[in-house]
Formats: structure tokens, C-alpha cells, sequence
């Protein structure tokens, strides 16, 4: 008669499969299941029926307490409060005011980014559902690389004053570019004229020399661009923070630009 000793050894090959696959399980519900707190990149909104999609620069950067981001074109912060995993509370904090081609987006996700919101998780994946159901859906986001202060062609985008960032008007937007080579000499416009300038960077400072401009007349929106940053270059020793693709320059009594770093494609 047969002993059938393969018996033993199948079942406890079984055994042996179903705890790997326990361990996978856990595994995998792991990788489901990331840490709220990180950085973001928002992918879309719903809400009142409509999925409304995001700019690239929309973002959260989620700390224990306390929340940074960007609308999409406005950055802010906000004051966090979380339950464990399953919900956070956001307190609305600072936020920039600059007009925005997108304000429909900025509006929604800054109505919907506050109060108690529920979190759903998923691999590499988080959504943040309001009580009416309305969802912030996101996506893990790499760290940014932060543009080099020399050799970037850089695009003002705003004018600062304080703690208000104003944009600038739509007929001087996209005018206004400087690049600061790696001999720290500076080039470009002023919205209007081309200038030349030399730099001096010392630690996280930057003073600019005597700016050598062209003398066309420049009138309008362009024209009031161009005098106040000829008078912030020449203002003395500006505070120079980069923050991936965005530098501001701020001077001691808080006036100030930001601008953005030109993409490849630029």
C-alpha cells in the first residue's frame, strides 16, 4: 500500500505560500496607504458636478501642523490639524493676492481647502473630500530641484510690496527678464529697455551695480514696471530665496519681485 509522503510535504509547501502571500498582502496595503504628510501636485477638483483640472503649479506641502502651497498661481498657508490618518482640519492662513489667469480653479480649491476634510489614500495617491463630497484629488510629487540663481533666465512675474504680491499688468507681463551669468554680469529687460548690470552675491544677498540701459521711452503699464524695478535693482543688497523654479529679491523695506525660471521649452 502507498504512504503518499508527498502529502506532508504539498501541505506544508501550502502553508508556506499562504504566509508569503499574507506578507505580500501587508506589504501591498502598506504601499496603498502613504503618509498624508509630504509633498503633493493637486490634479483636479470636484465639485457642484464638474471636475475642474489643475495648473501644474498647484501644490500642498503637508507638515505635521502646518500646510504650504499654491492655488495654482496664489501661494498660502494654513494651519493643520489631524486625526490620525482619516481626516485633517485646515485652517486658512497667508495668502498672496495676485490676479490670476485662472481664478475659477483658485477660487474653488481655496473654498474647498478649509475645515474638516476627510482623507482617502491610495499607491502614491491622496484625496481630500469635503462634507458635501466635493474632492481635492492629488498625486505624490518629486522634491523640486531648485533653479540656479546664475546661468536662469529669469521672468518677473510680481511685483511685492510688504506682504502683497501684485501681479503684473497683462500689457508688461512676460516683458520683464533678467539672467545673471556665472561671472555674476546681468543682462536683460526692464519690460521696455534692455540693461546691463553688475552683480555682487554674498551669501544669500545680491547687489546690483549701476544698471547701463537703452533710452526708449516706455509709457504705460510697461513704463511704471520698468521705473520700480530700476529702483529696487538700485535699492542696495536684495535677499535672494529660491524656491524650486521661483526667486524672489526682497529689499529691507519689503518691496520686491518674484520671478520664474524659463523651461526648456523657453
Amino acid at each position: 500500500m502507498p504512504t503518499f509522503r508527498h502529502v506532508p510535504a504539498a501541505a506544508s509547501l501550502t502553508l508556506v505560500l499562504a504566509l508569503v502571500g499574507c506578507g505580500q498582502g501587508e506589504a501591498g496595503h502598506g504601499a496603498r496607504l502613504p503618509d498624508p504628510q509630504g509633498s503633493w501636485a493637486v490634479e483636479s477638483l470636484t465639485t457642484g458636478g464638474r471636475t475642474l483640472h489643475a495648473p501644474d503649479s498647484a501644490h500642498l506641502d503637508i507638515g505635521p501642523n502646518q500646510i504650504k502651497g499654491n492655488y495654482g498661481c496664489n501661494g498660502f498657508t494654513a494651519v493643520a490639524a489631524f486625526a490620525g490618518t482619516s481626516s485633517v482640519t485646515v485652517t486658512p492662513g497667508a495668502s498672496t493676492t495676485m490676479a490670476c489667469a485662472d481664478m475659477e480653479f483658485e477660487t474653488a480649491f481655496a473654498k474647498l481647502f478649509r475645515g474638516k476634510l476627510t482623507i482617502d489614500r491610495g499607491p502614491d495617491r491622496l484625496t481630500l473630500k469635503t462634507a458635501d463630497g466635493s474632492t481635492i484629488a492629488m498625486t505624490s510629487a518629486p522634491a523640486p530641484t531648485d533653479a540656479p540663481l546664475t546661468t536662469t533666465e529669469w521672468t518677473v512675474e510680481s511685483l511685492v510690496s510688504g506682504g502683497t504680491a501684485a501681479s503684473l499688468p497683462a500689457e508688461a507681463a512676460g516683458k520683464a527678464r533678467f539672467t545673471i551669468a556665472p561671472d555674476l554680469a546681468v543682462s536683460g529687460t526692464l519690460g521696455c529697455n534692455r540693461f546691463s548690470a553688475q552683480a555682487t552675491v554674498e551669501g544669500s544677498t545680491v547687489t546690483f551695480g549701476p544698471l547701463t540701459s537703452t533710452r526708449m521711452a516706455c509709457e504705460g503699464p510697461a513704463g511704471e514696471v520698468e521705473r520700480t524695478l530700476t529702483a529696487l535693482f538700485g535699492s542696495g543688497p536684495l535677499t535672494a530665496k529660491v524656491e524650486g523654479r521661483t526667486l524672489g529679491l526682497t529689499a529691507p523695506d519689503g518691496k520686491g519681485l518674484t520671478a520664474k525660471a524659463a523651461s526648456a521649452a523657453e
